[in-house]
């Protein structure tokens, strides 16, 4: 599945930390990488669009996957909610010429960087504060309070795994945040 110059980029986040709006930056000015899209069983949100953010899925279809070894990892994140990233995605990216970019829970990061250990690079970004995260979770109006104080807790657990990636981040500003996984980034492509 994987020669020597098949690389992964992970990005990995506790839930409101910024995970998602630094992969934007990098997927928007570096041509070179891709998006993978995660496959999930949740309901989309807003304007989401099957095939685009995810790969929306029953319970049923994703524990099909499971059975068929069709995920490079996957995880239960919360409560009958799946997500995984499926191999045939990162193939795709690779057919490209691309590295596919995974923007994932903490866990499949994880599960992610062992099975490619010298290919992957692992960059957690660090919320500065859990407070600072709930601002941003309640300012996102997409939670109840009880699913905020939910990925809350898991947040604080989450935060325990962060000296097991290649590189962290603390996002207490965005743009430098952005500039700080540039730089990392830059230097693991060699661009």
């Amino acid at each position: 599945m994987l020669s020597e110059n098949h690389k992964i980029i992970i990005i990995t986040a506790p839930s409101g930390a910024g995970k998602t709006s630094i992969t934007r930056f990098l997927l928007k000015k570096y041509p070179k990488l891709a998006f993978s899209i995660s496959a999930a069983t949740r309901a989309s949100r807003g304007n989401e669009q099957d095939g685009v953010e995810y790969y929306f899925m029953s319970i049923e279809a994703f524990n099909k996957k499971i059975q068929e070894n069709a995920f490079a990892e996957w995880e239960m994140v919360y409560e009958g909610k799946y997500y995984g990233t499926l191999k045939n995605e990162l193939q795709r990216i690779w057919k490209n010429d691309q590295v596919p970019m995974l923007d994932i829970d903490i866990k499949g990061a994880i599960h992610v960087q062992k099975q490619f250990p010298g290919n992957s690079l692992s960059i957690f970004i660090e919320p500065p504060s859990v407070e600072e995260l709930k601002r941003r979770l309640e300012s996102r109006g997409t939670e109840t309070a009880e699913s905020i104080q939910t990925r809350l807790s898991k947040a604080a657990y989450e935060i325990s795994f962060k000296d097991q990636f290649n590189k962290i981040i603390v996002n207490d500003n965005l743009e430098k945040a952005c500039a700080e996984t540039e730089t990392v980034v830059k230097e693991f492509l060699g661009l």
